[in-house]
């Protein structure tokens, strides 16, 4: 790699080949014609290994010298962003992962069946099927009749070209225009270029009060916490925390706010369509800093968020804040004219809630 700026940690390097969806496997075969192949793998200690039926070019490779890579797009940034003439500053934002080694061929059952399970946990989440073990009589012969390859890897380094290399103020600008574009997964790459260059002073849209950080699109690994910190709120009173984590998971915007140390100290999501109607839920701030502010900046960056702020209307529920949204510019459902009138009506699968 001719920028070490750009590399990133063999963990983090293996964690990208262990998430792709799919990888690109290129080799030789043994008369020198070159071999290029997407594949499914699943990484196994120092292995990254994948199946395939046991003909093809995948055996003319075994037991010769292979790379394998991943990459994932974070942003594409146009030239404007930092230019108001010039192209040249138009790049893409990306992170990639390169395994160098030799491929070989996997023959013992217990680890082919361990890689097909991580193939199915992938790909089919859900289950509906029987585990995967080698000696099932379910999967003994078709694991015995299976090919399974893999690449040892010998060498592996990793690259986030994130703007490290760029000057502080064009960072910043470079996330105003994000925030300001809105489309999918720039939020995410707001926090992504905020991650490789921690020496940054937070933009002006993130900075909370009490010595607090704002974040713009919190993380799968955040929904543990954020459902620890609802999860006691008399409107989440039936809902496990597993479910509570689901859907903030599955929310169209999730922000939050962090305090100094980096842990998760507010919360807040919502459900939108992006044009008509907005919902939000969920937004609690940790009860040392309540009055601080906190809820208030959180509910203003939600706002403001690119999946709310084109919807024409923006709804929540509250039995006891009614004064707080006000001062946001809430006002009570019946106070809204609409050239209709009707009754708000709920379908409640008991099923799926615990009643105390």
């Amino acid at each position: 790699m001719r920028r070490p700026i750009f590399a990133t940690p063999r963990a983090r390097a293996l964690d990208l080949l262990a998430r792709a969806h799919h990888v690109h496997l290129a080799s030789t075969r043994p008369d020198g014609a070159p071999v290029l192949r997407a594949v499914h793998g699943v990484v196994i200690g120092d292995l990254v290994a994948f199946h395939a039926a046991p003909v093809g070019e995948k055996l003319d490779i075994l037991g010769r010298a292979a790379v394998l890579q991943a990459a994932r797009v974070v942003a594409q940034i146009p030239s404007h962003f930092l230019d108001p003439e010039r192209a040249c500053p138009a790049t893409t934002l990306y992170e990639s992962a390169q395994a160098h080694g030799v491929v070989v061929e996997v023959s013992e059952p217990e680890v082919k069946a361990a890689v097909l399970s991580g193939l199915m946990e992938r790909h089919q989440p859900e289950g509906g099927y029987a585990p995967i073990e080698a000696t099932s009589g379910l999967y003994k012969k078709a694991l015995a009749g299976l090919f399974v390859g893999a690449l040892r890897i010998e060498s592996l380094d990793g690259k986030a070209k994130l703007m490290q290399h760029r000057s502080e103020s064009d960072r910043l600008r470079v996330l105003e225009r994000l925030w300001e574009r809105g489309a999918d997964g720039d939020q995410e790459a707001i926090e992504d270029i905020r991650a490789a260059n921690p020496g940054d002073r937070p933009p002006p849209l993130l900075r909370g009060p009490a010595g607090t950080t704002l974040a713009v699109a919190l993380r799968p690994a955040d929904a543990e916490a954020s459902a620890t910190l609802v999860g006691s709120a008399y409107w989440n009173e039936g809902f496990c925390a597993e479910r509570i984590a689901r859907a903030t998971s599955g929310s169209s915007a999730w922000v939050g706010a962090r305090d100094e140390a980096g842990e998760l100290v507010a919360t807040a999501r919502a459900v939108s369509d992006g044009a008509k109607h907005a919902w939000i839920y969920d937004v609690l701030v940790e009860p040392r800093l309540r009055g601080a502010g906190v809820g208030e900046a959180v509910v203003r960056l939600l706002l403001a968020h690119p999946r709310v702020r084109g919807a024409a209307f923006v709804h929540l529920g509250t039995r006891d804040a009614q004064a707080f949204y006000e001062r946001l510019g809430f006002v009570d459902r019946a106070r809204v004219v609409r050239p209709y009138t009707s009754t708000t009506m709920t379908l409640t699968r008991s099923e799926l809630v615990t009643v105390a």
